[in-house]
């Protein structure tokens, strides 16, 4: 008889976790990215875990603020603001104070972390106020030494004897977490496209372009397909022919806009198009953030660590709600394509917008990509599950949350 041997997997659930420069309080979060789903946000949880005897009577209070900067930084002179910073919820989180209509439930994570820290764990929750924005970041440019432009959220605590006291920098806390937006779980099934003409002086006949995607919805990372038609009715020849992915941007703060180009080629295939001609051609774009790391201003989905950023997600907003009205930096794109009709042609352009965002969890799309992120680090899963399988009955892992420490003003 041979033994047998039963092989255990361990699901590590990760948690991140900060804590004060004296080491007395510290504040785990189950994540940091917080899903905007239209008709609610998912709330903000975490636990507050403090030494024994350390706040002697004090209390430690809780805040969710953002910071939608507009400006440069190191133009702010004589007092002039580019930046404006807006308190959204505060409360006292030690100790606890209870409400009489209602009753204090905990989520799955918070239960975890109380069954391990016992008494000394303190439960708080945060919630994002109605079309709130989303997280965006303008990527900086070379020249550019202060932070960057975009909307930022915090959760920040601090203990003080009353919760107008700002606390002291050795005792505070404070964590940048994101609100973002996710594809609907159904992409639709309109084909976008457009039709454009393009007639010339003292020439008869006329130039057409259209430009059909294959879907209206594109994944980060996936190519976008671009069938481009040109029928030349006109005496003009086409010279060549470009395409782009162009990422729109509205500030709304300022009531600026600008467009930036994320994806492009420029190609002479069929060229030229003489007139009585026709050309048809699918042309693939692939936006990427990394494809555009030195270009200033280009939006991103508000970044906590290198490894995870991406091009700003398109905004979405309710049913019911014009997309006019949305706050923060509103981010759209479209493909754009250009033909070249020579100095005295000009050029015939049209815009064909879609969007791009991140698959929605639960879809076939995002189990995909989570498989292919996990396979890439799987030795790392390893490491984790073999160092803290027996480190307590829910097996956490905890990672340190520790971006803007260095960023801190001193008290």
């Amino acid at each position: 008889m041979f033994p047998l041997l039963f092989l255990a997997y361990v699901v590590a659930v990760k948690v991140f976790k900060k804590t004060t420069p004296n080491g007395k309080v510290t504040v785990y979060l189950g994540k940091r990215d917080f899903i905007d789903h239209l008709d609610s946000v998912e709330p903000i949880d975490g636990v507050v875990v403090v030494d024994n005897d350390y706040l002697q009577g004090r209390k430690i209070y809780g805040q969710l603020s953002t910071v939608y900067r507009f400006g440069r930084e190191e133009d702010e002179v004589m007092g002039v603001k580019f930046s404006k910073e807006i308190v959204l919820s505060k409360e006292q989180v030690v100790p606890q104070i209870e409400k009489r209509d209602e009753k204090p439930s905990l989520t799955p994570i918070q239960e975890k972390l109380i069954r391990k820290f016992g008494n000394n764990a303190f439960p708080f929750t945060f919630h994002f106020p109605a079309s709130s924005p989303s997280s965006v970041t303008l990527q900086p440019g070379e020249d550019d030494n202060g932070k960057p432009l975009g909307v930022e959220y915090t959760i920040k605590t601090f203990v003080a004897e009353h919760s107008e006291d700002r606390g002291h920098k050795r005792s505070s806390i404070t964590l940048a977490i994101k609100k973002l937006q996710h594809a609907p779980l159904a992409r639709g099934r309109r084909l976008p496209s457009s039709l454009v003409s393009k007639g010339f002086t003292f020439s008869q006949g006329k130039l057409n372009l259209e430009v059909t995607l294959d879907k209206e919805l594109y994944y980060h990372g996936e190519k976008i397909s671009a069938n481009i038609t040109v029928n030349n009715n006109s005496r003009k020849a086409v010279k060549n022919i470009k395409v782009f992915a162009v990422q729109h941007c509205e500030v709304t703060m300022v009531n600026a806009q600008f467009s930036k180009y994320v994806a492009s080629l420029e190609t002479r295939e069929g060229c030229p198009i003489t007139p009585g001609a026709s050309f048809t051609k699918t042309f693939f774009l692939v936006p990427l953030a990394c494809s555009n790391k030195d270009r200033r201003g280009i939006a991103l989905d508000g970044h906590l660590r290198d490894d995870d950023v991406n091009l700003a997600s398109s905004t979405l907003v309710a049913e019911g709600k014009c997309p006019a009205d949305a706050m923060g930096i509103v981010i759209s794109y479209s493909v754009r394509v250009k033909l070249n009709c020579g100095t005295l042609g000009g050029e015939l352009v049209t815009d064909v917008p879609f969007k791009l965002m991140h698959p929605a969890p639960g879809s076939m799309e995002r189990e995909k990509a989570n498989a292919l992120k996990k396979s890439k680090s799987i030795e790392r899963t390893r490491y984790e599950n073999s160092c803290y399988a027996d480190d307590d009955d829910d097996n956490i892992v905890f990672e340190d949350f520790a971006r803007l420490r260095l960023n801190e003003p001193d008290e």
